[in-house]
């Protein structure tokens, strides 16, 4: 490594600050609670990192210690999981009698007049209910609190829904509220001192319903993702008065639902029992047991018994009492959308892998005609697999080309699908793909038209988007998995290539490529775990050490500017900044602003914008795509994203667009710049982990440049800090699934 000799130092104005964090130690445990999970990671298999999918704030993951379910909680758990999950006998029975529990729920439903209470309440004043939303927005701690001891935490932008499943290309957009529910709900929340700027998207969120809702259960607030617990607790004291409680059971079904969506934005599709219910104590319920298990009564959560191990038999060696052995459980709850999404997912991973295909020896000539060992294993075992994963780095990424291209010789129909734009004229997105804008579009059944789909970027599929993948793959298609263990997961709830890997229910091939030259050294120590000193003589790799935000801030503007286009050729445009996060005196805020003065400096008179500037377009939750802003008009703002004309609407600019020098590492996963500057200030400790340093480090192909305050944090990070896991179900579900295939009929 080597230091830049054209960086020149500057004194910082201002120390470095992070986005205001809650600092209450209730607050802190109940977050930890809620981010937690017990799920530890197979000793042979990487972790998927986890990742915030807010695009307004990327922070980490707190964890929480394995638990065990006791008491009460554990009888109401195991209560209702007696009729939704009963012991098992057989491996597939835990799937059978959740379909049979759904089954109940949705039909003890259909007999109720009233819709199910599952709300609580806010606070009393318009003007400081107001002034709580609008801090919330603004990434600040709101005040005072009211049930619970835990002030509000920074705001997660806004989370689009997940991608439909559609059997047809296009999904249809929900209709909008009228307007005579937009002003009942305005009604609604007038009386209980709420912000009237919520009618609309409480209207949208609620249904055409929504003023009774609210009238009734007025916690449903939570539904708006600005909404805290607090909040909403002032909101039903002012509409109920001393009737509204912290044990009101409208409140506490809520908050279960609130608290599992929550985890759901940290990726996991599922807490367990234990978890949960401290996580309620946190928010001031006053008998957590009893709160999970009227919300399971209710159907609004569904609850799962995920065996730890074999049955555990007593001292006897009678067979007799060996059957009567009861196997090990954890108890987890979920929301209903992740565990229909996971079982799809894993029902259909299970067919594909169970197609049989005849490996002729035409695959046998394409794989030996490939120079590359590790692609001619691939096509060797795509040849005769339904379904296959394929690991490695970068340079590994070559592999599922070279067998797309093998399998098109052979007159197959095939797909290549990555998690971001570029790359190809023969790649798609799987956003387009699955929309029907790009790809090989579906047939009259509604699955694509295809014989093998490649998907790059595997660990950017989240359960939702991975389940729409695999249910319209038709049968006697071969899919393939294929990415990078190591970087980043998605944004999206779940950890669907780790858990595929964990199950081992089929082919896994482990590229043997290396990624080449310094950078690929650098990178790869970082993956086991070591941040190594690499030669570097052509300055492939540079370290500028800084002493504050204000010199990190300088540094990286000079390095865009001007010392790597000097020393390297590449044009200012084709560096990529990378930051841990948008707050703070170096987050993406100050070094976009620092930076489009300095490469486009204008007025910003489109809403912010100018023509020319580098832009990141985030039209859904873990989708952060590069563009130029061309102009605007009435319409909205006019995008050029890699040669495709897009408008994205007035309405949505602020929501969907923010500059684009620099970016964070999730922002970044799953593409590449010919050179990369990475932003470590000082107050960034504590947002590191290996797989972030290993994502930043990894997108830059010719240059990486670190611009260094963190002093021994990153190898500290680097050496210490793994991804964090997340609580799913996908790997037992596969597991089963597999075991149940391979048992006799």
């Amino acid at each position: 490594m080597s230091t830049d000799p054209q960086a020149d130092t500057a004194a910082a104005e201002n120390p470095a600050t992070p986005e205001a964090e809650p600092s209450a130690a209730a607050e802190a445990e109940a977050e930890a609670e809620l981010e937690g999970t017990t799920e530890p990671a197979p000793a042979d298999t990487e972790a998927e990192p986890g990742t915030d999918p807010a695009v307004e704030d990327e922070d980490g993951e707190d964890e929480s210690p394995a638990g065990t379910v006791a008491g009460e909680a554990g009888a109401a758990a195991g209560t209702a999981a007696g009729e939704a999950a009963p012991a098992l006998s057989e491996a597939q029975a835990e799937l059978a009698a959740q379909r049979i529990e759904r089954e109940r729920i949705a039909r003890r439903k259909a007999e109720r007049e009233a819709p199910v209470e599952a709300g609580a309440k806010l606070s009393g004043k318009a003007a400081d209910l107001l002034a709580a939303v609008r801090a919330v927005e603004g990434g600040a701690k709101p005040p005072a609190v009211y049930f619970d001891d835990a002030p509000a935490a920074p705001r997660k932008a806004p989370v689009a829904p997940p991608t439909p499943r559609p059997a047809a290309p296009a999904a249809v957009a929900a209709p909008a509220p009228s307007a005579d529910t937009v002003e009942g709900v305005r009604a609604v929340l007038a009386r209980g001192g709420a912000p009237e700027a919520l009618a609309g998207p409480a209207a949208a969120a609620l249904g055409e319903d929504a003023a009774g809702q609210l009238t009734e259960n007025p916690w449903r607030l939570l539904s708006l993702p600005a909404v805290r617990p607090t909040q909403a607790d002032g909101f039903a004291r002012a509409l109920l008065g001393a009737e509204a409680g912290p044990g009101d059971e409208r409140r506490t079904t809520v908050l279960v639902g609130w608290l599992l969506a929550q985890a759901g934005l940290k990726g996991h599709t599922a807490l367990e029992a234990p978890v949960l219910e401290k996580a309620l104590a946190q928010y001031g319920v006053p008998d957590p047991a009893v709160a999970l298990e009227l919300a399971i009564a209710e159907g609004s959560v569904l609850v799962f018994h995920e065996p730890l191990g074999p049955p555990v038999a007593g001292s006897s060696e009678d067979a007799e009492d060996a059957e009567d052995a009861e196997a090990p459980v954890r108890v987890l709850v979920g929301l209903e959308g992740a565990a229909m999404a996971e079982e799809s997912l894993a029902d259909g991973l299970a067919r594909l892998a169970a197609g049989t295909f005849d490996a002729s020896g035409d695959w046998e000539r394409v794989a030996g005609s490939v120079p590359s060992p590790s692609a001619a294993e691939l096509i060797r075992s795509v040849a005769g697999h339904g379904l296959v994963t394929h690991t490695g780095g970068e340079a590994a990424r070559a592999e599922p080309v070279a067998l797309a291209a093998a399998a098109r010789e052979l007159g197959l129909r095939v797909c290549l699908a990555a998690h971001a734009p570029g790359g190809g004229p023969d790649r798609v997105t799987v956003a387009g793909l699955l929309s029907g804008a790009e790809g090989p579009g579906r047939d009259t059944d509604g699955q694509f038209a295809l014989d093998l789909l490649v998907v790059l970027d595997a660990p950017q599929l989240d359960v939702e988007t991975a389940a729409a993948l695999v249910e319209s793959v038709p049968d006697g298609a071969r899919l393939v998995l294929s990415g990078d263990p190591g970087v980043l997961g998605s944004a999206g709830a779940g950890r669907v290539f780790a858990d595929v890997l964990a199950a081992r229910t089929c082919p896994q091939l482990v590229s043997r490529t290396p990624d080449p030259g310094p950078l690929g050294e650098l990178v790869s120590g970082v993956g086991i775990g070591e941040l190594n000193q690499v030669d570097a003589p052509g300055k492939e790799v540079v370290i500028v050490p800084v002493k504050d935000a204000g010199e990190a801030v300088h540094r990286a503007v000079q390095l865009v500017a001007e010392s790597v286009p000097r020393a390297f050729g590449i044009p200012a445009d084709s560096v990529q900044v990378i930051t841990p996060g948008h707050g703070g005196s170096a987050g993406t805020r100050a070094l976009n602003a620092a930076l489009k003065e300095r490469l486009n400096p204008g007025p910003g008179r489109f809403g912010g914008f100018d023509p020319g500037d580098r832009v990141v377009h985030v039209p859904s939750a873990g989708r952060a795509l590069a563009a130029r802003v061309v102009s605007a008009d009435a319409e909205g703002l006019h995008l050029d994203r890699a040669g495709a004309r897009i408008v994205v609407p007035k309405e949505l600019v602020e929501s969907q667009v923010r500059h684009g020098w620099a970016v964070t590492a999730h922002q970044a996963v799953g593409t590449r710049w010919p050179a990369v500057v990475v932003v470590l200030p000082g107050d960034a400790a504590q947002a590191l982990s290996r797989d972030w340093v290993y994502t930043a480090f990894g997108r830059g192909e010719r240059h990486l440049s670190v611009v260094h305050g963190v002093d021994q944090a990153l190898p500290h990070a680097v050496a210490e800090v793994p991804a964090k896991p997340r609580t799913t179900r996908l790997t037992g579900l596969l597991t089963a699934l597999a075991t149940a295939g391979a048992q006799p009929r």
